[in-house]
Protein backbone atom coordinates (compact mmCIF):
# COMPACT_ATOMS: atom_id res chain seq x y z
CA UNK A 1 0.00 0.00 0.00
CA UNK A 2 3.00 2.56 1.03
CA UNK A 3 4.88 2.14 -2.21
CA UNK A 4 2.00 2.41 -4.53
CA UNK A 5 1.37 5.82 -2.80
CA UNK A 6 4.35 6.78 -2.72
CA UNK A 7 4.45 5.72 -6.51
CA UNK A 8 1.34 7.67 -7.13
CA UNK A 9 2.98 10.32 -5.43
CA UNK A 10 6.25 10.59 -8.34
CA UNK A 11 3.83 10.33 -11.23
CA UNK A 12 2.28 13.53 -9.79
CA UNK A 13 5.23 15.26 -8.59
CA UNK A 14 6.22 14.54 -12.43
CA UNK A 15 2.99 15.88 -13.89
CA UNK A 16 3.72 18.82 -11.63
CA UNK A 17 6.63 19.59 -13.00
CA UNK A 18 5.80 19.20 -16.61
CA UNK A 19 3.11 22.12 -15.97
CA UNK A 20 5.58 24.51 -14.63
CA UNK A 21 7.97 23.36 -18.03
CA UNK A 22 4.56 24.98 -19.89
CA UNK A 23 5.03 28.11 -17.76
CA UNK A 24 8.31 28.33 -18.37
CA UNK A 25 7.44 28.27 -21.71
CA UNK A 26 4.55 30.15 -22.24
CA UNK A 27 5.37 32.61 -19.44
CA UNK A 28 3.65 35.67 -19.77
CA UNK A 29 6.10 37.89 -17.42
CA UNK A 30 9.37 36.95 -16.07
CA UNK A 31 8.48 36.80 -12.66
CA UNK A 32 5.91 33.90 -13.79
CA UNK A 33 9.09 31.98 -15.11
CA UNK A 34 10.63 32.83 -12.18
CA UNK A 35 8.27 31.11 -10.19
CA UNK A 36 7.71 27.94 -11.57
CA UNK A 37 11.75 27.45 -11.74
CA UNK A 38 11.42 26.98 -7.60
CA UNK A 39 8.73 25.36 -8.09
CA UNK A 40 10.51 22.64 -10.44
CA UNK A 41 13.49 22.92 -7.59
CA UNK A 42 10.91 22.61 -4.73
CA UNK A 43 9.06 19.47 -6.28
CA UNK A 44 12.60 17.71 -7.49
CA UNK A 45 13.51 18.24 -3.80
CA UNK A 46 10.06 16.42 -3.40
CA UNK A 47 10.93 13.47 -5.72
CA UNK A 48 14.24 12.72 -4.44
CA UNK A 49 12.92 12.28 -0.70
CA UNK A 50 9.95 9.74 -2.31
CA UNK A 51 12.96 7.95 -4.58
CA UNK A 52 15.17 7.80 -0.86
CA UNK A 53 12.53 6.37 0.82
CA UNK A 54 11.46 3.81 -1.97
CA UNK A 55 14.68 2.84 -2.41
CA UNK A 56 15.27 2.50 1.98
CA UNK A 57 18.36 4.81 1.79
CA UNK A 58 19.77 7.41 3.16
CA UNK A 59 22.24 8.34 0.54
CA UNK A 60 20.22 11.01 -1.33
CA UNK A 61 19.45 13.54 1.68
CA UNK A 62 23.15 15.35 0.72
CA UNK A 63 21.70 15.48 -2.95
CA UNK A 64 18.61 17.48 -1.71
CA UNK A 65 20.08 19.50 0.61
CA UNK A 66 22.50 20.63 -2.23
CA UNK A 67 19.09 20.83 -4.75
CA UNK A 68 17.83 23.31 -1.90
CA UNK A 69 21.01 25.43 -1.94
CA UNK A 70 21.10 25.84 -5.66
CA UNK A 71 17.04 26.57 -6.09
CA UNK A 72 17.35 29.49 -3.11
CA UNK A 73 20.66 31.05 -4.68
CA UNK A 74 18.97 30.70 -8.05
CA UNK A 75 15.90 32.42 -7.11
CA UNK A 76 17.29 34.68 -5.46
CA UNK A 77 19.67 35.38 -8.76
CA UNK A 78 16.88 35.66 -10.88
CA UNK A 79 15.05 37.96 -8.52
CA UNK A 80 18.02 40.07 -8.06
CA UNK A 81 18.40 40.43 -12.24
CA UNK A 82 14.41 41.06 -12.65
CA UNK A 83 14.49 44.02 -9.95
CA UNK A 84 18.17 45.62 -11.08
CA UNK A 85 19.09 44.46 -14.52
CA UNK A 86 22.33 43.08 -13.35
CA UNK A 87 23.60 40.38 -10.23
CA UNK A 88 26.88 41.34 -9.49
CA UNK A 89 27.56 45.16 -8.96
CA UNK A 90 30.98 46.20 -9.39
CA UNK A 91 31.91 49.53 -8.45
CA UNK A 92 33.77 51.82 -10.81
CA UNK A 93 36.91 53.26 -9.92
CA UNK A 94 37.40 56.72 -11.08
Amino acid sequence: MIQTMLTIALILFSITIAIAVVRIILGPSMPDRVIALDMIGVNLIAMIAVISVIMKTKAFLEVILILGILSFIGTIAFSKFIERGVIVERKRNR
